[in-house]
């Protein structure tokens, strides 16, 4: 599997990706994508770098041209993966108004 941060690093070139939105100006929905985030995702993924935990560093996810996957980070290929998981990620359960959350809060990443 390739690692977010070789592909990023790859993508990226030398230059560096886009900082993430301060928590100070998050709207409503990206707080509560953040709660979301840190009770269904945080312990396999780090949410401001590249480098792995149990799964790829989510920094700048949504504003890189594709995934480990190869595939473009759209919110629907997001959904997909969260949803239906993908090789050793387990699918994650959401209702449609923490789905939407969590994706709110994936692209201030």
């Amino acid at each position: 599997m390739i690692s977010v941060s070789g592909l990023v690093m790859g993508l990226a070139g030398c230059r560096s990706l886009p900082p993430s939105k301060p928590s100070s100006e998050w709207t409503p929905q990206e707080a509560r994508g953040a709660v979301v985030y840190q009770a269904k995702c945080a312990r396999c993924h780090y949410p401001t770098t590249t480098h792995p935990l149990n799964g790829p560093g989510l920094q700048a996810i949504t504003k890189v041209k594709a995934m480990p996957s190869g595939m473009p980070p759209t919110d629907e290929r997001l959904t997909a993966v969260i949803l239906s998981g993908r090789n050793m990620m387990p699918a994650t359960r959401l209702n449609d108004d923490q789905l939407q959350d969590l994706l709110a809060y994936l692209r201030t990443l």
